[in-house]
């Protein structure tokens, strides 16, 4: 009986452990999240960024669109083993900025928050320039700006 027993945990885990990379792989085929903001300067991208660092992400800039692609890594962690992987590992997504704006690289800037946010902020002027990102720090925090 103990052998049934046994091999049903085993089936039950190849079966959760199949429908948990399937979720990855359709987590991976949908675009990032965004909001798309104007103030009378600037615009900004908020891109949805859970678990990811600052050097395993690209932002690029094109005709009026942000495009975004990243790679995060699951932690691994000591006495526990991976039974359902549902969370995508290389995501990518792209916003398009109203056809009409005015804009190009020129002082953009890149922050990735430690909220799990990707800030693009894009000046409206007429220069160029490459888009860097940059890495909040803890001591940037504000404790004020904490919800909990």
């Amino acid at each position: 009986m103990g052998g049934l027993v046994e091999a049903g945990r085993s089936a039950f885990r190849r079966a959760l452990e199949r429908v948990g990379r399937g979720w990855s792989k359709m987590q991976e085929r949908r675009p990032l999240s965004y909001d798309l903001l104007e103030s009378d300067d600037s615009y900004l991208v908020v891109f949805d960024a859970p678990g990811v660092r600052g050097e395993d992400l690209n932002v690029t800039f094109l005709d009026h669109t942000v495009e975004v692609t990243l790679d995060r890594f699951r932690d691994f962690y000591d006495g526990y083993e991976l039974l359902f992987p549902g969370r995508g590992v290389s995501l990518s997504g792209t916003a398009e900025l109203p056809a009409d704006a005015n804009v190009t690289p020129q002082g953009a800037n890149a922050t990735l928050a430690r909220n799990g946010t990707l800030h693009v902020e894009i000046p409206k002027s007429d220069a160029a320039r490459d888009v860097t990102v940059v890495e909040e720090d803890a001591a940037d925090d504000d404790p004020a700006d904490d919800p909990n």
